[in-house]
């Protein structure tokens, strides 16, 4: 049976992929982006220290809404905004070119296809858009001084911030915290691709929406973000805390050393739910972002296909 992919022979090529996948994250992207920040400021938030000795500024999805809006101003609530469509546009474009490509080659077929596919394609495209990554990160834990998180960077905007980072630290430090970013996307896009296939399919079979209908793409997508915020969190964490650290003149993190490192620190230090830091505001992120994406790229594709179809 043909997955994730309008039926008919052929659908859409792989390079139109790369546009569809990269149009429909940044739609996605736009409407998340707030959460997007909550996530950040509340997984930096009391770094390395044990739960109680430290101030929370943030204390949960609604209240963080507030405390940056009161802080930064509403536009505060789309810091990285710029940058994070860079990101969305750059990986996932890779990626869903990569898994059309993976489609069309019979991998998906297999058992385990979809989700080596998944993951192989998610690992290419978190490498390309890493740097685009890094500065969102940097970008959105800036706050003023009374309500800061993490380290901060104090970029004075997306230009700014790359041009400050390969002057200090070369072309190298533009992929500085790749290796956390890396697992992370491989084990969401995994997840993500594998389960949304899955259960588009399900609710195919079960009928529960006319066929060709809107509404199966969409459940499809409610039933892939939870699988996508539970199994990505921890990994969310340990690569937003490698973006953020600030780092010595060679150009290494003060805090941590590399992916295992941060993980075991954070555990340690902080405690195994740690790594669980806003899964609020990451599920209620992830989910619409994970819901909206999937389904743009669903439809998208129909309508390419029925004008590829219209043109024969």
């Amino acid at each position: 049976m043909e997955r994730a992919r309008p039926p008919g022979p052929g659908s859409v090529s792989p390079h139109v992929d790369l546009v569809l996948g990269a149009t429909a994250c940044c739609l996605a992207c736009v409407l998340t982006n707030p959460l997007e920040v909550i996530k950040t400021r509340l997984q930096l938030q009391g770094e390395l220290r044990p739960r109680g000795t430290y101030r929370r500024h943030y204390r949960g999805v609604l209240q963080a809404l507030g405390a940056v809006s009161r802080a930064d101003g509403l536009r505060g609530l789309q810091k990285g905004l710029t940058a994070g469509l860079l990101y969305q546009g750059l990986m996932n474009g890779v990626r869903f070119y990569c898994y059309s490509h993976a489609e069309d080659c019979g991998l998906t077929q297999r058992p385990g296809g979809t989700v080596a596919a998944g993951a192989i394609a998610g690992a290419l495209g978190a490498f390309v858009g890493s740097p685009a990554y890094l500065v969102k990160t940097h970008l959105q834990a800036q706050t003023v001084a009374a309500m800061a998180v993490g380290h901060q960077h104090n970029h004075q905007g997306v230009s700014s911030a790359f041009e400050t980072i390969y002057r200090k630290q070369g072309l190298v430090g533009l992929w500085r915290g790749v290796n956390g970013a890396v697992p992370r996307v491989m084990v969401g896009s995994a997840v993500q691709l594998a389960t949304f296939a899955s259960a588009k399919e399900w609710v195919e079979k079960l009928k529960w929406f006319k066929e060709g209908s809107w509404m199966v793409a969409l459940a499809g997508g409610m039933i892939s973000s939870v699988a996508v915020a539970v199994a990505m969190t921890p990994f969310d964490v340990v690569s937003t805390r490698l973006y953020n650290q600030p780092v010595d003149e060679r150009g290494m993190g003060k805090h941590y050393q590399g992916f295992l490192n941060c993980f075991v620190q954070i555990s340690r230090k902080e405690g195994i739910l740690a790594l669980y830091k806003g899964i609020g505001p990451a599920y209620l992120r992830l989910g619409p972002h994970t819901i909206l994406s999937l389904l743009f790229w669903d439809e998208l594709r129909k309508l390419t296909y029925r004008h590829q179809q219209h043109g024969v």
